[in-house]
């Protein structure tokens, strides 16, 4: 019996942030494997054949997902745990939504973001209004390229940012429900 965590993602840059990520949060004796693809559509399209064919029996699933546009995010989960019951195996998979995009992980921790691309004085300007609770705002990967004065590339300011990650920041929603999915997922992996 191995005990692993699939986490299925829609693009790279989550892949190399979790990378960092996950490493500080799971416990040694769970193994975690990262499928990154080309993109929400193509997420969607191969997922449940994925999840279907994994060989390990006792793995844990989780998908994760941009909302970007979508304008309803309720109907989005539903439709992606639709996916993973369509696989068979939907008792043992969990879907996560970055409220709007990935980046709104990366402005709810400024002071990651100050650590990781060396801008001095990011941390200082969390307690804006717009960085208290940045799940609401409509383009944080502008938001974030703007307040690091362009030192923010998506695949590599990602690696760096998931490196010092507060795991127990509360200031995104959807970084908390992902960290609480990713606790219950561990915990599930540990009762086997």
């Amino acid at each position: 019996m191995r005990r692993e965590l699939v986490v299925l993602l829609e693009e790279r840059s989550a892949k190399v942030m979790l990378e960092t990520l996950l490493p500080r949060m799971l416990d040694e004796r769970i193994e975690f494997r990262l499928i990154a693809f080309e993109g929400k559509q193509d997420l969607e399209k191969r997922m449940t054949m994925r999840i279907k064919g994994y060989v390990n029996e006792d793995a844990r699933f989780l998908v994760m997902r941009d909302q970007d546009s979508d304008p309803n995010c309720i109907a989005l989960k539903a439709r992606l745990i639709e996916k993973c019951m369509a696989s068979g195996r939907g008792e043992v998979s969990l879907v996560r939504i970055a409220c709007r995009e990935l980046e709104t992980f990366y402005l709810a921790d400024l002071s990651a973001v100050e650590k990781a691309l060396g801008v001095k004085g990011l941390s200082s300007k969390q307690q804006a209004a717009k960085y208290r609770s940045p799940d609401y705002l409509v383009s944080p990967s502008q938001e974030l390229k703007t307040l690091s004065k362009q030192k923010y590339e998506k695949i590599s300011g990602s690696r760096e940012i998931g490196r010092y990650l507060e795991i127990d920041n509360a200031r995104s929603d959807s970084f908390r429900n992902l960290v609480q999915g990713i606790k219950r997922l561990e915990r599930e992996l540990l009762t086997l």
